[in-house]
């Protein structure tokens, strides 16, 4: 039994695109070819696919992937002990802050404020209002910052719920192209990375593309800003400032 790409794309819940690029760098090769050349999946396919995005949703980089998959010496069942032990380990993060942000949302219902070991038990050292003090300390007297405080001023409870959607939303749509190993300057990862620097300029204040690689580079840079990034897809902070430079190459 074989399957079309289309329908393998359909089974695994990925692009056809990201099953062509598996097959041009050599990670995933369809078993066969109909008479008409296209792709054709098999079983084995399958199960390495399965193992390809196991390994995905974990953070490994595709080249990483690969060696795992294609060592000689690599036992199956080790593979997937292996995951499992990783998702294990991850899902009981996730059980952890889903738990914090539980009692935040039921402390707000009650207009109760939580103390900052009760805020910051899961999210570590982050402190929200020293960032800020430190963002007017770096950038205060500033054009933008300026431009940004009047901005916001304005903003009420219901436009920060929509901004923080639309931002999250660019977010997820970045982390899932570099799930399925999209490169960082293809035109895919450029358009969300102008889509970026669009909504910081519409926003908060005119984001030139110069501003924006700066922004890219500090999420990197910047090891609290990388790890928000790095909490939402491992590899997401590298991701996007790669993203941010090309688009900022492409227009300029």
């Amino acid at each position: 039994m074989s399957y079309s790409v289309g329908q393998v794309a359909a089974f695994a819940g990925v692009t056809v695109r990201t099953l062509h690029h598996y097959d041009e760098i050599g990670l995933l090769h369809p078993g066969e070819r109909n008479h008409a050349g296209h792709r054709r999946y098999g079983d084995d396919d399958l199960d390495r696919l399965q193992q390809i995005l196991f390994y995905r949703e974990l953070g490994f980089p595709l080249d990483e992937v690969a060696a795992l998959l294609d060592d000689p010496g690599a036992d199956p069942q080790e593979h997937l002990r292996r995951q499992h032990d990783l998702l294990t380990a991850r899902i009981g993060k996730l059980q952890d802050m889903a738990a914090a942000v539980a009692h935040a949302m039921e402390a707000r219902r009650m207009n109760v404020r939580l103390t900052p070991e009760e805020k910051f038990e899961v999210f570590g050292d982050f402190d929200p209002d020293a960032h800020a003090a430190e963002v007017e300390e770096r950038w205060g007297g500033t054009d933008a910052y300026e431009e940004s405080q009047r901005r916001t001023a304005a903003y009420t409870k219901e436009d920060w719920k929509r901004l923080t959607a639309e931002f999250d939303g660019l977010h997820r749509r970045m982390a899932e192209l570099l799930a399925e190993g999209v490169p960082a300057d293809s035109e895919a990862a450029m358009d969300v990375a102008e889509e970026h620097r669009q909504y910081i300029g519409r926003c908060y204040y005119a984001c030139s593309y110069e501003a924006h690689t700066g922004l890219g580079e500090m999420y990197v840079a910047d090891e609290r800003f990388a790890a928000i990034y790095e909490a939402i897809r491992p590899g997401l902070a590298v991701y996007m400032r790669d993203a941010m430079l090309a688009n900022a190459v492409r227009r300029l």
